[in-house]
């Protein structure tokens, strides 16, 4: 990044910007995109998101999946936004520096009674516009996709469908929002605000605040907290808990192509996905919890998911399970809440944002950039914006030659730090001195630890690199911030 998110990090008490005109709170896939967005223009722009680094909310942990344009009726805003966000992907990975891969996304029908509801989705598909929809025979959809189980009666098959990894396009997105001038305020837990003239003042819980003309609440499953501190809608975020299985890289299960079931009332169902690294995710499941904070897994309902997963991949096994994890999905409504507040002046509600909320964040950052001109936000052009970000290289994706000249250059390359990934020691140092201090940050930004080991092999390697690159002691290394803390002896 040309600005390390350290730049911002915790500058004190008192704000040494100035003013904004924009504050996002909420640096998930929403206020992500929302900034870089607004970076285009000749405003200035500030994230507050609570926690040690960005996409620790809901976007570290959803499919990752780019959806087609069929599951919602065009009447919902969030399938106009699916759709429009959906096709601005290409650009995206040309402009930043995330993994992306459009390999398609199939629906299989394992009965005959649910080619009813196929042809529902297809129907809906080509009213919203779809490209290259297709409404399968069980000839074509096992040609499609050849593990699909021999039961399978027919399904539907969407091309312009596909996969991306969550947390690196949030911190792409960032990096070239920040790149643009826009500033990031990690562990600013907004706890207070106030309306004094035509600006706003906003206080995190350790007294830090920001003064900003207009603010953006995109707090994710927290809106609705956020919503009261402002004197904005008093509304319900429910907490869904989707639970998955990863499985290894080495699976041979592995499909060419998204797979769903046919969806049910209140779910797109347990899915099989290719995810866009290698490796494959099972699930997720559905259920309502009270507590936003609960990520645990069940042994029942992961066994629900392999069961589930193996009726439509049936060489699925347990024996490539690396681990299992959930998300939490933010419930509102059965569409998103995306409009100017009614009740507190220069307040946008960005809420409720569900599947298929990360295929349509790049139509949210337009969308509230056009909300917020209406609202009289002045948007002028930044002369010199530059949409691109440095596309760095990566040891995995090396040929032996490349990997040599970076060696010969910084001996860091040739020293693999986690091996079931191949990530080197000069890619942790890369993301810690980029503002990922905490393990987890640097999990997602190289993706050490993800392996079959499950950071059983380069933990302690990675926790003496941040040590040695930040100044941090070991009582203050983290896994995601705040009370995280890791180890009770000094190494």
């Amino acid at each position: 990044m040309s600005i390390s998110y350290l730049a911002n990090h915790n500058p004190g008490p008192k704000d040494l910007n100035g003013d904004y005109d924009a504050a996002i709170i909420g640096c998930g896939v929403s206020g992500a995109n929302i900034a870089r967005r607004l970076s285009a223009y000749t405003i200035k722009t500030a994230i507050l998101e609570k926690a040690a680094d960005v996409s620790f909310g809901t976007s570290k942990a959803n499919s990752g999946i780019v959806h087609g344009g069929f599951h919602h009726n065009k009447k919902y805003l969030k399938a106009k936004l699916e759709i429009q966000g959906n096709l601005m992907f290409d650009q995206l990975r040309r402009e930043l520096d995330f993994p992306f891969k459009r390999c398609g996304i199939i629906v299989a029908a394992l009965h005959e009674d649910e080619m009813k509801s196929v042809e529902q989705l297809y129907v809906q598909g080509v009213e919203n516009g779809v490209i290259g929809i297709e409404l399968c025979s069980r000839e074509r959809i096992l040609e499609l996709e050849p593990k699909l189980s021999q039961d399978t009666v027919g399904g539907l098959y969407a091309p312009g469908g596909g996969m991306v990894e969550p947390y690196r396009f949030v911190f792409a997105l960032v990096e070239s929002a920040m790149k643009n001038g826009v500033h990031l305020y990690t562990d600013f837990k907004v706890t207070a605000a106030r309306r004094e003239g035509d600006l706003w003042t906003v206080h995190a819980e350790d007294g830090r605040t920001i003064k900003a003309r207009y603010v953006i609440n995109a707090a994710g499953l927290y809106a609705d907290e956020v919503s009261k501190i402002f004197g904005g809608e008093e509304f319900t975020i429910k907490a869904r808990k989707g639970e998955y299985f990863l499985m290894d890289r080495l699976t041979k299960a592995c499909p060419g192509r998204v797979v769903f079931p046919v969806p049910t009332a209140v779910s797109k169902g347990m899915l099989v996905i290719p995810t866009v690294e290698g490796t494959v995710l099972v699930g997720p499941t559905a259920d309502a919890i009270d507590d936003k904070t609960d990520y645990s897994t069940t042994a029942d309902q992961l066994e629900q998911i392999f069961d589930s997963g193996k009726t439509m991949i049936p060489s699925l096994s347990r024996n490539d399970v690396i681990t299992s994890f959930a998300g939490i999905r933010p419930i509102l409504e059965e569409d998103f809440y995306i409009e100017p507040s009614k009740k507190a002046p220069a307040f946008v509600q960005v809420a409720g944002i569900q599947s298929p909320g990360l295929t349509a964040s790049p139509a949210v950052g337009e969308y509230v950039k056009d909300l917020l001109k209406g609202m009289g936000l002045n948007l002028t052009e930044k002369p010199g914006w530059d949409p691109f970000v440095e596309d760095r290289p990566k040891t995995r994706e090396l040929s032996p030659y490349d990997l040599d000249k970076l060696i010969a250059k910084e001996s860091a390359w040739g020293n693999i730090v986690c091996r079931c990934e191949h990530v080197s020691e000069a890619e942790i140092v890369q993301a810690v001195r980029l503002g990922h201090q905490t393990l987890d940050g640097v999990k997602y930004f190289t993706r050490a630890q993800m392996g079959r080991c499950q950071g059983g092999f380069c933990t302690y390697k990675i926790i003496k690199i941040i040590m040695r690159e930040t100044g941090l002691s070991w009582k203050e290394v983290t896994k995601h911030g705040g009370a995280s803390r890791l180890l009770e002896a000094q190494l």
